[in-house]
């Protein structure tokens, strides 16, 4: 290429990089100009916010964080679901293994526990070896039955080898004896202190005719004496009445065995006020009504009346008694009784309230017993409470009548 061409090319080449460098210094100007006012817009608006810059920059912040927070809630509430979904069916296995374990559980017990016919009779007991040794002691009775004047004698003779039941290794023991189904009369002997083999020599009649002696059946139940608490049957001996020979004296021993037990009797309600005066010394008793009685005569009724007792260290200081109210169960009395009791005595007697069947040709037999006052217990004791500290004021109360003969023991009296 000659001199002259290679010149021309190269101010061509120089022209064109000037031109461009121009336009580049034309256009830089331009482009700084529009992010410049672009930026003193921006700190233009920041500056009219009237929030301080820190107050912004904290609240952009704490946008921040709640955004953060809000994805890692929405990710864990997403696997969570994923672990749900497997322990569910971990669930599943465990209960369908549950269900196998408890098959092959009795399958087993099935392999290990034969029917009992399947078993060799020499290794089967009798059962009965557990009451040979229960040893409760052996009673002697005797039985005369008087034709003439229809009255079946009983005699407790002796009792020997009774179970020590107190700590000192004896018993208190005493007898009831009695005639199912009606058990209508029961005696007991007197109580023989600590001794095993006690003597009591003691007979009861129950009158009786001979044609309905077959179907009763005698139990003489040899119990424990305590004083302050329930009475511990020892054991009991019972003769069927229709499987022994009444023509002569019957006289023999027996051996006593567990006594069944015997299920609560319902005697009947009785409900009475109690009114003290402390000023007066004067304790008013107003028995208002009893209700649901024990059937005490032949046609299903009974002739109630309460005989009220004041007493006091175990004796009967002062008594009184309603009226009789004929063949009923739910006698209504509303009658009143006042008692001279001086203040400083109010807390050492007690009332006791005694409902009986009225007999005209017998002797009136009681039905049931109850007795308030401070040694008393219970509901008892809680109405006695009350009249004291509600002076002048009459305290009604319902109360369920006792055994008799589980009254007197509490009152440490013998029953009449």
């Amino acid at each position: 290429m000659n001199p002259a061409r290679r010149s021309a090319i190269l101010e061509s080449e120089l022209t064109t990089a000037q031109a461009e460098t121009t336009q580049n210094a034309t256009e830089s100007p331009a482009k700084h100009d529009i992010f410049s006012d672009m930026k003193d817009k921006f700190m233009n608006g920041l500056n009219k916010i009237p929030i301080p810059p820190w107050a912004l920059a904290a609240i952009l912040i704490v946008a921040g964080l709640l955004l953060l927070c809000c994805c890692f809630c929405i990710c864990k509430k997403c696997c969570g679901k994923k672990k749900k979904g497997k322990k569910g069916k971990d669930k599943m296995k465990a209960q369908i293994n549950m269900k196998e374990v408890k098959d092959l559980g009795k399958s087993y017990i099935d392999k290990v526990q034969p029917d009992v016919e399947d078993l060799d009779p020499s290794l089967l007991g009798d059962g009965k070896e557990e009451k040979e040794h229960e040893k409760l002691g052996k009673l002697q009775y005797s039985l005369d039955y008087d034709f003439t004047n229809g009255q079946l004698v009983v005699g407790i003779i002796q009792a020997a080898d009774l179970p020590a039941l107190d700590i000192g290794g004896t018993s208190d023991p005493y007898v009831k004896v009695y005639l199912l189904p009606d058990k209508k009369k029961k005696y007991e002997t007197k109580v023989h202190r600590k001794t095993l083999n006690p003597t009591f020599n003691e007979s009861f009649t129950f009158k009786i005719p001979y044609a309905e002696l077959g179907g009763k059946t005698l139990v003489m139940s040899v119990y424990d004496f305590d004083r302050f608490s329930k009475h511990d049957a020892i054991g009991e001996a019972r003769v069927h009445m229709n499987t022994v020979d009444l023509a002569h004296v019957i006289e023999e021993w027996q051996d006593l065995q567990s006594a069944e037990k015997e299920e609560q009797e319902k005697l009947g309600d009785i409900c009475f006020s109690l009114r003290y005066v402390p000023t007066a010394g004067k304790l008013t008793v107003i028995v208002l009504e009893a209700k649901n009685l024990k059937k005490m005569d032949v046609g299903g009724l009974s002739d109630p009346y309460v005989k009220i007792h004041l007493m006091q260290n175990g004796k009967r200081l002062k008594k009184k008694k309603t009226t009789i109210k004929k063949n009923t169960l739910n006698p209504y009395y509303n009658e009143s009784f006042s008692f001279e009791v001086p203040f400083e005595q109010i807390q050492k007697v007690l009332v006791v309230f005694t409902v009986l069947d009225y007999d005209k040709l017998g002797k009136n037999e009681a039905i049931g017993k109850v007795f308030v006052g401070c040694n008393a217990s219970g509901t008892e004791l809680r109405h006695w409470s009350d009249m004291l500290a509600n002076p002048r004021r009459p305290i009604a109360q319902w109360h369920t009548l006792k055994n008799e003969e589980e009254v007197d023991a509490a009152l440490g009296m013998k029953t009449s």
